[in-house]
């Protein structure tokens, strides 16, 4: 970061949900944030998002400076990102979108700027194939909702430049996100696989009638998932390899574990097992509305990292640096 001047105006150019939740992300981390997107509507659809979710942010703890009110629209991308110094690109997911999108991006925005795509599995490379300066280009995806959740996922592109990466995740961390650098482009990334790794054993399990749909959900919110939003699964086999710690774990409880991989469940994604998901899901939420589901869901997950926060020194609105950012 050597000779860069601190990023204080992010561009959002796209402001559906994502681009959205990232504005409220920025806005309550104390930037100027200007956002853009062709949609009828999509100014007034932004505002109510950011005034709706400004409440929790509060909660969370705001950053010097905060406030709703540091948020510009424009319809014009051109004039969006004249003075950006971060861009974080929300576009639909279709790769011939972001090539173009991409594209034009970099021809509006000034050289020294970093721009950033939320792409969930479309690679750099592919979405940096027309860009001048595809140096300066890097994935940096969230986990949605992008103002609750910090982990962001860094992957540069076949023509992004060790600077960039560095430059990325020093901006993330800055920006009070958990940045995590993915060093080989995958589909998918990586988050979206370990969580599409997980639901397949989950779908096969009701596919077999081992489980129902919702003691299913419980196998996973309140058992391992209760200590993943703690530790991860490395640290938490340091434990479970007692006073050995992980040593331990691997001369003694690793082989009979991967002994048990070859018997993990390939569903077969047939209509009815579709629908017996919808049907057991339906059962459990019993008439509650997404919003209010979601409303929950928010309301833990800010519960969780104030919590962790007290354990941790630093997290989202806290500027300490941590002893160890990889534990928790």
């Amino acid at each position: 970061m050597s000779g860069q001047k601190p990023v204080r105006r992010v561009a959002i150019v796209g402001a559906g949900t994502i681009g959205a939740s990232w504005a409220t992300h920025y806005l309550a981390r104390g930037f100027d944030v200007v956002a853009t997107d062709p949609v009828a509507g999509a100014e007034t659809a932004l505002r109510a998002y950011v005034n709706g979710a400004w409440g929790a942010m509060t909660g969370l703890g705001l950053s010097d400076g905060a406030s709703p009110d540091r948020l510009e629209f424009t319809a014009d991308l051109r004039e969006a990102l004249a003075d950006a110094e971060f861009v974080q690109e929300n576009a639909p997911e279709r790769p011939e979108l972001k090539v173009e999108l991409f594209a034009d991006i970099d021809e509006a925005t000034p050289s020294n700027t970093i721009i950033a795509s939320s792409s969930s599995g479309i690679t750099m490379s592919d979405i940096q194939a027309r860009c001048r300066h595809p140096e300066r280009t890097v994935i940096g995806h969230p986990l949605n909702p992008p103002h609750i959740i910090p982990l962001v996922e860094v992957v540069g592109g076949a023509a992004t430049t060790p600077q960039t990466i560095e430059r990325t995740i020093s901006f993330y961390a800055s920006a009070g996100k958990r940045p995590i650098h993915v060093k080989k482009e995958l589909a998918g990334h990586v988050v979206n696989r370990i969580q599409s790794a997980l639901y397949r054993e989950v779908l096969y399990l009701i596919q077999e009638d081992v489980l129902g749909v919702a003691d299913a959900d419980d196998a996973v919110s309140w058992g391992p998932g209760l200590r993943w939003g703690v530790m991860g699964p490395n640290l938490l086999w340091h434990l479970g390899g007692g006073r050995g710690g992980i040593e331990q774990f691997m001369a003694n409880l690793m082989d009979p574990m991967a002994a048990a991989w070859s018997t993990l469940g390939d569903p077969e994604l047939s209509p009815e097992l579709k629908q017996k998901v919808v049907d057991g899901v339906r059962k459990q939420v019993d008439g509650v509305s997404i919003d209010e589901l979601a409303t929950r869901r928010d309301a833990m997950l800010l519960a969780l990292q104030a919590m962790r926060a007290t354990y941790d020194g630093a997290g989202p609105g806290r500027s300490g640096p941590r002893k160890n950012r990889h534990l928790p």
